[in-house]
């Protein structure tokens, strides 16, 4: 059986080499131009992106293109230079949705494989074999489809590659085919600009013409009133049926706009969860307490399966997002020599070590700080916080912008987190 391949989201440079770091077999993302990430590509320059391509494939890993939105007439030449500009990086893949781009890629350039959106909707055998007749190499396919299609269309069309999203945000609409951003504040959320405004929290309201009277309705106590908000979706739990299944060929996580917390923890989770699966030792209780340390609107396993109409709790009525059971305290370097706050740090404060995949380090200590295990997971106690500049700290705060020199060197981009409790703690907020 052929293993299948993570892919994890790329937001920006430095959230490429997090994923690459934590476990991704491959990554997507893309400049803004033409992408529905406009916020998340703008990290993304034709410099820092083809060095992100090249910095991949220096690991023998995989940079898919994002190009998925749908153009307007007037923007059809634009596409088409994009296209061209993108293929001479050379990336893995060119992620497209509409037939017609996926016609202009094959046109411009042949040599990249084409990846099919999940904003084309195949649901079902008849759409996947019209778009690999066309050329198309793998289907990302609806967010609404269950695994017993995927393994239908799979049965028809074997060397057709099937792409599934496993964790990330869920849109209201179906498969992110949504108009109320374009409504309300006239961002087009299918040309990369959406303004979430179904994470909102809304009033309803009754009016009576004969009356002219209104009336504000109020909902039952803990239903709440982000009516249109979904919860996030989380798969950890199903991967081993997803791969005992033997028809997905790579597992997609949601959030080039996540943090770089989010882009490490839910991808070494996810890394973890496929390599037991192969070496028969899954157990979801360890990818789900990790996954839970992640700020979310509360977890959903969507629709892969389960139906959409078997399922009451994929709503989260009380707030857009919220839980998770701990805070990033610091992410460190690239070089491994120094560190940036993200949260109040004080000297003696106890702070988890959260190590890429494949590398360890070992108990030490110094005049500087100490590093102790405990049960599976690593904890520093810095005895001293000095930065870069030679300045010396008490405690340190999130937003601060010096660089803090670490006592001892550790793997790039190593990310310091302590529980929300613990973190209150330290800020004297309980």
């Amino acid at each position: 059986m052929q293993k299948a391949e993570l892919l994890a989201p790329a937001g920006n440079l430095e959230k490429l080499k997090i994923a690459l770091g934590y476990g991704a077999d491959a990554v997507y993302g893309g400049t803004s131009t033409f992408s529905l990430r406009i916020r998340s590509g703008k990290e993304f320059d034709i410099e820092s992106y083809a060095q992100g391509i090249e910095y991949a494939h220096s690991l023998g890993k995989k940079v898919y293109t994002t190009i998925n939105s749908f153009p307007f007439n007037s923007q059809l030449k634009l596409y088409e230079n994009h296209i061209a500009k993108m293929a001479e990086l050379n990336p893995d893949a060119l992620i497209v949705s509409s037939p017609g781009v996926v016609k202009m890629a094959r046109h411009v350039a042949p040599q990249i494989p084409i990846h099919l959106s999940t904003q084309a909707n195949v649901m079902n055998v008849l759409d996947a074999e019209v778009y690999y007749d066309m050329g198309v190499e793998r289907i990302i396919v609806a967010r609404e489809i269950s695994l017993k299609d995927c393994e239908a269309i799979k049965k028809v069309i074997p060397d057709l590659e099937l792409e599934i999203f496993v964790h990330g945000s869920m849109c209201f609409a179906y498969s992110g085919r949504c108009l109320v951003s374009a409504l309300q504040t006239g961002r087009v959320p299918n040309r990369g600009s959406c303004a979430n405004d179904c994470r909102f929290p809304y009033d309803i309201y009754a009016h009576n013409r004969e009356t002219n009277t209104t009336f504000r309705l109020d909902e039952e106590p803990d239903i709440g009133t982000y009516i249109m908000n979904a919860k996030d979706m989380n798969m950890a739990s199903h991967v081993d049926e997803i791969l005992k299944s033997g028809v997905i060929d790579s597992l997609k996580i949601e959030g080039r706009t996540k943090s770089p917390y989010y882009a490490g923890v839910v991808t070494k989770a996810y890394r973890h969860a496929i390599d037991d699966f192969y070496e028969g030792d899954f157990d979801e209780a360890r990818y789900q307490k990790e996954l839970h340390t992640t700020q979310n609107r509360g977890f959903s396993d969507a629709y892969l399966v389960s139906k959409p109409f078997e399922r009451n709790n994929t709503q989260s009525h009380n707030f857009t997002i919220q839980d998770g059971t701990h805070q990033v305290a610091g992410l460190v370097s690239e070089d491994g020599l120094t560190w940036r706050c993200k949260d109040k740090t004080c000297i003696g404060d106890s702070i988890e070590i959260v190590l890429p995949v494949g590398v360890t380090i070992d108990e030490m200590e110094n005049n500087e700080c100490k590093i102790k295990k405990k049960d599976d997971s690593f904890y520093i106690t810095f005895k001293k916080i000095i930065s870069t500049t030679g300045k010396t700290f008490e405690s340190i705060h999130s937003g601060d912008l010096n660089d803090i020199i670490l006592p001892i060197k550790l793997p790039s981009y190593t990310i310091l987190r302590r529980g929300i409790v613990e973190a209150k703690k330290s800020k004297g907020l309980v």
